[in-house]
């Protein structure tokens, strides 16, 4: 398809660069089946599903991958986006034209780095001095990797080391946030408790690619980016057992959903998973282990933009997105949220 059929314009004005304040406020548009969007807010979750229904969840924590150094005069950022090993990250550079194999950037705080092999997408793969953690170096030399939407206008502050940290976060190694999630407390929580709603968790390292523009003119040219996933067989027993007994999973965030998708078989039933994943979803195809997601607003022309097209159908897409531009909903990470069933 061309990409261009998953564009739309969107008012400056309406990307959020803070949070809702509690989270649980945030407004929500639903979509349920045919009937008409309504607009409703993220504590009316409860409300919506079912008792036996099950949230499943991303317990993936941003590290603060953002870098800054030297390279002799000349100045280079940095953000890891993908672990390779112990000690080696892919990171895509800024500057990258004063950046050569073998060459060390200085981050900082002791932080080092060898710029060890560059790749067909022009990020690199960057090895790190010393023995420990790499996650440890990052929290002395790093910072939380804000999306470019957001970085361009304002500056990182402490607000955002918990911000954007979601409440399930447990298991470090993403540098994007589950987005979708950020909406959740414990109030919210309790409610859904009370409501015979499950909840699940699963983790998908989400990977600094998922901010990448669709550079290709048709999605059948675009290559997607790959991220590390893990859903352990006791959670894919719960989550098998739970549909069997009539419930609904619903993917709390995309990456949820991508990882349920990818751990699935064409029965539906879901398996153990502990490899990358790089499935792109696009209209046509056929959701085997999901019946909802909970989602943010996405950014034009995007692969994530593409995936709810798929759940949705093009047409009432961009419907739903006229919908939420003239309501005035708020966009992107730190936005308001959707539900689809």
């Amino acid at each position: 398809m061309k990409v261009d059929l998953f564009d739309f314009d969107l008012p400056n004005e309406l990307i959020a660069l803070r949070p809702a304040r509690p989270r649980d406020s945030a407004r929500m548009l639903v979509v349920d089946g045919q009937a008409p969007f309504a607009d409703m807010g993220v504590m009316d979750l409860p409300g919506l599903l079912r008792a036996g229904d099950v949230l499943v969840f991303n317990d993936t924590r941003v590290i603060p991958a953002q870098l800054e150094g030297m390279r002799g005069e000349a100045r280079i950022g940095a953000t890891l986006h993908k672990r390779i090993d112990l000690r080696r990250w892919q990171a895509f550079v800024r500057n990258a034209k004063r950046l050569r194999l073998g060459d060390t950037v200085d981050f900082g705080a002791g932080v080092c780095a060898l710029a060890e092999e560059r790749h067909a997408d022009g990020s690199f793969t960057l090895a790190f001095a010393g023995e420990e953690p790499v996650e440890v170096l990052l929290e002395r030399a790093g910072r939380m990797p804000l999306p470019p939407y957001i970085a361009g206008k304002r500056g990182t502050d402490e607000a955002d080391l918990s911000d954007y940290q979601t409440m399930f976060a447990a298991k470090d190694g993403a540098v994007a946030a589950p987005t979708a999630a950020l909406h959740f407390t414990d109030r919210l929580i309790a409610a859904l408790d009370a409501a015979g709603v499950g909840r699940e968790t699963l983790t998908l390292h989400v990977g600094a690619g998922t901010f990448l523009p669709v550079k290709a003119d048709d999605t059948d040219d675009h290559r997607m980016h790959a991220e590390w996933g893990t859903i352990d067989a006791a959670t894919a027993g719960r989550l098998n057992a739970a549909r069997a007994a009539g419930g609904r999973l619903i993917a709390v965030g995309t990456t949820s959903l991508r990882l349920l998708e990818s751990a699935a078989d064409e029965h539906g039933t879901i398996h153990p998973f502990a490899a990358d994943t790089a499935i792109f979803i696009t209209p046509g195809y056929r959701f085997r282990a999901v019946d909802g997601l909970m989602t943010n607003f996405h950014l034009p022309k995007s692969t994530l933009l593409m995936l709810v097209s798929a759940l949705v159908g093009r047409e009432r897409l961009l419907e739903l997105y006229a919908e939420a531009v003239r309501e005035r909903y708020r966009f992107f990470s730190y936005g308001d949220a959707m539900l689809i069933l």
